[in-house]
């Protein structure tokens, strides 16, 4: 394991440990507790799903104290590497079969169409406008992307600000899916993961091989700003 992680993780332990118990009488107390806080919340977003929280803690622990260990530091580093391996590889499987069942699913619906890459959409306004951007041309939208279970892993909306891009720089489902649509559109896609980011998780919103639905609504092509 990086080095700095294990040092991040020693330092969210020790503070963990000892919370309940700590008084923070001085700025100096504030400020060791707020560190340990900031580095707990960041690194738990990078922890492996379903590793024993207890015995990562005896783990820290014992390695603090230079105890003895079960391990040297190259079976650890084996050991830890299979593990993550082998649980990508599960949750890579898990993620197609879930999005297959999803858009199988899902092209039964009325309203919903399916291309021939795989591409679902629905139209869910229709504008004014009468012409549908090339895949050389720059946007202007408008889009909320969740997951298959509902959760919000990116949104333009949310910010309240609108996002311009080329049509040629996004995942292929975006470039396909924005040529369908006309000035004032608001449509919903579904996108394979074949036509998203494949078996890369880009964020830990993002899993493998995950089913991405955006809402989009087109504001402008190849806009001045």
């Amino acid at each position: 394991m990086n080095k700095i992680l294990l040092f991040a993780l020693a330092l969210t332990t020790a503070v963990s440990l000892n919370a309940q118990r700590a008084t923070l009488k001085t700025a100096q107390d504030s400020a060791s507790f707020a560190y340990g806080m900031l580095i707990g919340n960041s690194l738990k977003r990078q922890l492996p799903i379903g590793l024993n929280m207890d015995l990562v803690m005896r783990g820290l622990s014992d390695a603090i104290k230079d105890a003895e260990m079960p391990m040297d530091q190259q079976t650890a580093t084996d050991v830890f590497n299979r593990y993550t391996q082998e649980a990508q590889r599960r949750a890579a499987e898990e993620g197609k079969a879930a999005g297959q069942k999803f858009l199988e699913e899902n092209k039964k619906r009325s309203g919903v169409i399916t291309t021939a890459s795989g591409l679902q959409y629905e139209v869910l306004k229709r504008g004014n406008g009468k012409e549908s951007p090339k895949a050389t041309d720059r946007v202007k939208v408008h889009y909320h992307g969740t997951n298959i279970d509902g959760s919000v892993f990116d949104s333009s909306v949310e910010r309240g600000q609108p996002i311009t891009f080329g049509l040629n720089q996004v995942i292929a489902g975006w470039t396909e899916g924005l040529q369908l649509m006309r000035v004032g559109d608001k449509f919903k896609f579904y996108i394979p993961s074949e036509l998203a980011y494949g078996e890369r998780s880009p964020s830990p919103k993002i899993k493998p091989n995950s089913v991405l639905i955006f809402e989009v609504e087109l504001f402008e092509i190849n806009p001045k700003e």
